[in-house]
């Protein structure tokens, strides 16, 4: 567990964490213990065959499990008697930013599973009564709740933006359930004591679309032009990827899920202490704000032309205390690294696995 840091330390560290451009949901009250020491570098080329992103458009017929309180749908590739591999996705992106790391998995023996999250795609809650709430541990409780219903123990965890947030919390809540961690922009945590914190002014407008979503004016904005407002932040976030309108069709048919707008929203709302979360994940939210370090191998990755906020690896390298690398992915590559860079996103889950 990280020490206590002064006031001085925090804002030093939020400072440089917050710094850049817009996106994800990560606080900076970063903890600094920890023995891993990062190194750049781009991805290793063994093992992996060369594949140009968009190669694949669709994955097999989708399939569906009760977990919780959802009934998850989700994609499958590769063997089913191969190693698991969860693969997580964020906002507002879905499955399909795996759609081309699937077959590389799947060729190479690993069982895939690309769930959709809480509010995305054909994902449902099985009771209308059920909180339509988005706070962190119960969308990390989500993904292990999709484990124990497919019987699986343990599983390589892999995500980025929201399912990179998710994929570190399942490393620290529940390290016996992860055998090892690929995370893209690092150590996504956060909490509300942590969003309570001002920072300077340069440092909030990156945050633009958290206080719209605060605003009355913003809920209704959001509903509105849903597409509108998530095809801005992919643009945003991933100003060098020139994706073409089928490949953001493909994804904002997951937009059409019922709760996707008050879920999406309630996410940021909740970090914001503007909607409720449930007290059932009083005890987890307590552990995932004291920023836990995580013992399982690591590899944490970074687009050159991330458009979303993300950290200093030199910082959040502290948080991992097990075997651990850090990879720049050159080629413009933005936010939505697993779509834009899939070669590089598939060596890293495979050589996670090997050391």
């Amino acid at each position: 567990m990280g020490r206590i840091r002064t006031s001085d330390e925090i804002d030093h560290h939020r400072r440089r964490f917050f710094g850049t451009a817009a996106m994800t949901i990560a606080a900076a009250q970063l903890g600094m213990i920890g023995s891993a020491a990062a190194q750049t570098g781009k991805a290793k080329s063994a093992g992996v065959p060369a594949i140009k992103p968009g190669t694949h458009t669709s994955f097999g017929p989708l399939k569906r499990v009760n977990a919780g309180v959802l009934s998850i749908a989700y994609a499958e590739a590769g063997p089913a008697d191969g190693a698991p591999v969860l693969l997580l996705h964020g906002w507002p992106y879905d499955i399909h930013s795996f759609v081309d790391v699937a077959p590389i998995l799947a060729n190479a023996s690993y069982r895939v599973l690309i769930p959709y999250v809480r509010g995305y795609g054909e994902t449902r809650f099985l009771s209308s009564d059920t909180p339509r709430n988005a706070q962190p541990a119960a969308v990390a409780t989500d993904a292990i709740n999709f484990l124990d219903a497919l019987g699986i123990q343990k599983v390589l965890v892999a995500g980025f933006d929201w399912g990179g947030r998710t994929a570190n919390l399942m490393a620290f809540l529940w390290p016996e359930r992860c055998k090892a961690l690929v995370s893209v922009s690092g150590y996504l945590v956060g909490s509300q004591a942590a969003w309570a914190n001002p920072l300077p002014p340069s440092a909030e407008v990156p945050w633009w679309y958290a206080f719209y979503f605060s605003a009355e004016r913003g809920k209704a904005g959001y509903a509105k032009y849903t597409k509108d407002f998530n095809r801005l932040i992919w643009q945003l976030a991933s100003p060098r990827w020139a994706f073409d309108d089928a490949t953001f069709e493909r994804t904002a048919k997951a937009f059409e899920n019922p709760d996707f707008v008050h879920i999406s929203l309630h996410n940021y709302r909740w970090y914001m202490r503007l909607e409720q979360g449930e007290s059932i994940y009083d005890e987890l939210e307590a552990r995932i704000a004291t920023f836990p370090t995580i013992s399982l191998p690591t590899i944490t990755l970074e687009g050159d032309a991330n458009g979303a906020a993300h950290g200093d690896p030199s910082v959040y390298a502290r948080k991992y205390a097990g075997k651990y690398e850090h990879r720049n992915i050159a080629g413009g590559i933005g936010h939505n690294l697993p779509q834009e860079a899939p070669e590089a996103f598939a060596q890293a889950v495979i050589d996670v696995d090997n050391n």
